[in-house]
């Protein structure tokens, strides 16, 4: 095919001087667009020595030379094999090794003219390369020249398909596909910025001509990226805003009142202005769509049931999604406990919801007979219909996506167009930088306070040698009058020392805590016998409750002061955090001990920010820093597509830059809808518009 008929859509294998056989290979990485090899960025970039004689070659420097095999044989057996050879190209004499690669006994021999590139070192008062990357040449058919001294880059590759192979499909490529990349920045918008072209941003990182170059490159990609994601943040929140309408509920004094008359505890002043925040909002017709985010026990569940009373005095319905059955039946119970012969109707859904009670809490539900609905993933089924939905609060904001979130809120829409305000919280403390980008659609709300009287919680880390004395405290809290939990990281035990529930709870009745109550809780328990466990936990039935995560969030019993972790190391500071925060819910001083199972300098060095603070927001952040976004919250948890480039911690002034231009940018141009942001807006939601839910057509 003619170049000038090329595409970036067009296959690899259509540019002349790609063999079929590469193109296929190519294929096996994903690779079979032109645009696709193009957007292959290397992962790094590795200093080539120009090539010199053997001669000239000096110790301790990386060097390159080509010459003869004048020797070689094999030595050894197995993993202690080596590989010798020695180098001639008539100036001198190259010694090169290399270990465990019996392969090369068939692949190289005496005669061969061969190029060698590595580090050199003084052996046997010549030079020897150890290891070093080899290629093969034909004398007399291969033209390639002398290497010079450049960066090369290095690509994300296989088994099958080495780094080598990409570079020569990219070398023969890039001048096809660079005239083919249109820019979708203005000139001006680069100028400003100091931004080069992307066809230049593209030629750069796959050949700078030095570091700098690089740099520039990967400045202007990763801009590009956080910039396409804010941009479709930005198209969000006015397609939520100014595209459409919420109920606008009513308050008044005398409504604020009888809300917060049923409130076991007076608002902390934190609460109060949050509940403040959420009321401004929810009395205007423009949907709201709030993050209340709050430290573990700041009382965020009692401001998101003042937001759901508001819905409920004011003739309409609330509900509240929870990403666990147990987080929705604890929802449930401690809110139909508040609400207690005062009026609003309170119902639960979950999957374990079935037949004829399931139907009837769907009949009464679009009946308008139900004034809060609790419930799980099972809120998002077809069949779930309300009358009115007014506010529908999400917890665990962090385990759900913006799908989910527009999900929930299409079960309020009408044909006029009305939906639900959104108000979704977390007992995780989010990074400023994560909130600007998986909840940059959201405004924020922090519960800054914790009610009066709580004890701060002695955090220690214990090793396993030391697990009968900390069990042996256990004890003796136990028989002051106290309540402990013991959390593990699986039902099942496994074989590489996995410590489950079931065997650790019979461990711990038949050894060091014989003698005391000791029962077990985790997820595949039926609903009831959850219930009923946890009902006996609250009421001092249980001395100590051994459980998975399940008792991660919304357990609140006073008189439970010690939590012992298991295999600490497993969890993350943030999980750790939120753990740890069942306890010191009452006045006594309560202690949480995290025992290490992999004593190694990187988990100490995470549990030791555990042992240094309680504070849930320095956890967060530390955790960010430590571990990165990607593991905290993941693609495929988040549905947020992860970054080929930018770094959220590296580029944070880039993804403040980012926000800045997307926010302006959108106040000129709301949906992109200009001819001239045609490709712009394509971009944007190829890239993000699926998980943002944008509905952008064109």
């Amino acid at each position: 095919m003619s170049v000038e008929r090329l595409e970036l859509t067009s296959p690899i294998v259509q540019v002349p001087g790609i063999y079929e056989r590469t193109a296929r290979d190519l294929a096996t990485l994903g690779l079979k667009a032109i645009g696709q090899l193009v957007a292959h960025l290397p992962s790094r970039h590795e200093h080539e020595q120009a090539e010199a004689p053997i001669v000239e070659l000096k110790p301790d420097h990386n060097v390159s030379a080509r010459g003869e095999v004048t020797d070689c044989r094999m030595s050894g057996y197995g993993k202690r094999s080596r590989f010798t050879a020695v180098l001639s190209d008539g100036t001198g004499r190259l010694d090169l090794v290399w270990f465990n690669a019996p392969y090369l006994r068939g692949k190289i021999h005496p005669g061969m003219t061969i190029r060698v590139q590595g580090k050199a070192k003084t052996y046997n008062h010549g030079l020897q390369l150890a290891n070093p990357k080899l290629e093969i040449l034909d004398p007399e058919t291969d033209t390639k020249p002398a290497l010079t001294d450049r960066l090369r880059a290095i690509y994300p590759a296989s088994e099958r398909v080495p780094s080598r192979v990409i570079e020569r499909a990219m070398e023969i490529v890039l001048p096809v596909a660079l005239p083919l990349i249109e820019d979708h920045l203005p000139p001006e918008h680069r100028a400003e910025r100091d931004l080069p072209e992307l066809r230049e941003a593209y030629r750069m990182m796959h050949a700078p001509a030095d570091e700098a170059e690089v740099a520039r490159a990967r400045r202007r990609l990763a801009y590009d990226e956080l910039l396409m994601l804010q941009l479709g943040v930005a198209m969000k929140r006015y397609e939520l805003r100014d595209a459409q309408r919420a109920p606008a509920l009513r308050s008044s004094p005398v409504v604020q009142n009888k809300i917060l008359s049923m409130f076991p505890y007076t608002l902390t002043g934190a609460q109060q202005r949050v509940v403040g925040e959420l009321t401004d909002e929810l009395t205007r017709d423009i949907p709201a769509n709030r993050l209340v985010q709050g430290d573990v026990g700041s009382g965020k569940t009692l401001v998101a049931l003042y937001a759901m009373m508001l819905a409920v005095e004011s003739g309409h319905q609330a509900t509240l999604m929870a990403p666990t059955e147990l987080l929705a039946e604890q929802h449930f119970a401690s809110i139909s406990e508040i609400l207690k012969d005062k009026g609003p109707r309170v119902e639960l859904l979950t999957g374990s919801s079935q037949g004829a009670e399931r139907q009837s809490i769907l009949d009464r539900l679009a009946a308008g007979e139900i004034d809060i609905l609790v419930g799980t993933h099972a809120l998002l089924t077809e069949h779930v219909r309300f009358k009115s939905l007014a506010v529908a609060v999400i917890d665990e904001q962090h385990r759900f996506g913006v799908r989910q979130r527009a999900q929930l809120r299409s079960k309020g829409e009408d044909e006029t167009g009305t939906t639900p305000h959104v108000v979704v919280m977390t007992a995780t403390p989010i990074p400023r930088t994560i909130s600007l980008t998986l909840f940059g659609d959201l405004d924020v709300s922090t519960i800054d306070e914790l009610p009066p009287g709580r004890q701060p919680i002695e955090t220690t880390i214990a090793p396993l040698t030391e697990r009968e004395t900390v069990y042996a405290m256990v004890r003796r809290h136990v028989e002051a009058g106290e309540q402990a939990y013991v959390v593990v990281p699986a039902i099942e035990g496994e074989d590489g020392g996995l410590v489950g529930v079931r065997d650790l709870t019979s461990e711990l009745e038949n050894g060091w805590l014989s003698g005391l109550r000791v029962a077990a809780v985790h997820g595949q328990l039926k609903r009831h016998t959850r219930e009923h466990i946890m009902e006996r936990f609250r009421r001092g039935l249980i001395d100590v409750l051994v459980a998975t995560t399940v008792i991660e969030v919304g357990v609140d019993v006073p008189n439970a002061t010690v939590m012992v972790i298991e295999q600490a190391d497993r969890f993350g500071l943030a999980q750790l955090h939120q753990l740890r925060g069942r306890v010191g819910r009452g006045s006594k001083a309560s202690r949480c001990v995290l025992i290490s199972g992999m004593p190694t300098p990187e988990s100490l060095e995470r549990l030791g920010v555990m042992a240094s603070t309680t504070d849930g927001f320095v956890v967060a952040e530390r955790d960010f820093e430590l571990r990165g976004p990607g593991e905290i919250f993941g693609a495929k948890q988040s549905g947020l597509p992860p970054f080929r480039v930018a770094d959220l911690i590296r580029d944070s002034d880039l993804l403040q830059m980012a926000r800045r231009d997307a926010q302006s940018w959108i106040l000129r141009s709301p949906m992109l809808a200009q001819e001239r942001e045609r490709l712009i807006r394509n971009r944007v939601v190829k890239t993000h518009g699926e998980w943002l839910d944008i509905r952008v057509t064109g």
